[in-house]
């Protein structure tokens, strides 16, 4: 099914656009929403008139939103939570924990449906977005660490496997030069019985 996109979709496209969806998802989502019309030929002569509307949407969008996307961007979510000893958690931090505690942080609404990331299930430093509109994207930083454990102590634990994962993967690559040298011999052996 065509479509033509009378709104900004996210990961699909802007207003105006021309887009091949699935049948399902154009007739039970899009066009009830108000986001997209079927592609005819009296629709498509209105893009011009729907890009130009859109674009002066989305001028005015970026430009009240600017601010909360810098007051947004860098900004750091520290969670403390109950986790097992191999560093998974009982429970996950979803978008909603996330929406949650950036509005209690920043003073401003956010809604879940605009935080981009997967559930968070063990103990570590994530990255995640918040989707204001189509062109700003602010990134935040969430730290999960365990009751009673600081932030700190995560992020030198972390330091401390980096250099531990570095220090091993320089012994992988020594390791098969060794065995080559010895793999021969090998073979040898039985060869002489």
């Amino acid at each position: 099914m065509k479509v033509l996109l009378i709104k900004d979709v996210y990961k699909l496209g802007r207003a105006g656009d021309v887009k091949k969806v699935a049948d399902g998802y154009g007739r039970n989502f899009l066009v009830p929403q108000g986001l997209a019309v079927l592609a005819t030929a009296g629709a498509l002569k209105q893009v011009d008139r729907i890009k130009s509307q859109a674009e002066v949407r989305r001028s005015t969008q970026n430009e009240e939103l600017k601010e909360v996307a810098a007051l947004i961007n860098g900004v750091a979510l520290d969670f403390a939570v109950k986790a097992g000893e191999t560093g998974k958690l009982y429970g996950s931090i979803t978008t909603q924990d996330v929406a949650t505690a950036l509005t209690e942080k920043i003073r401003h609404e956010v809604k879940r449906q605009s935080v981009d990331m997967m559930p968070i299930r063990e103990v570590g430093e994530y990255t995640a977005h918040v989707r204001l509109t189509m062109d700003l994207v602010p990134e935040i930083k969430i730290v999960v660490h365990r009751e009673g454990e600081s932030a700190d102590e995560l992020q030198e634990k972390a330091a401390q496997d980096r250099a531990a994962a570095k220090e091993e993967k320089k012994r992988s690559r020594k390791a098969p030069a060794e065995t080559e040298t010895e793999a021969p011999a090998a073979q040898e052996t039985p060869a002489a019985e």
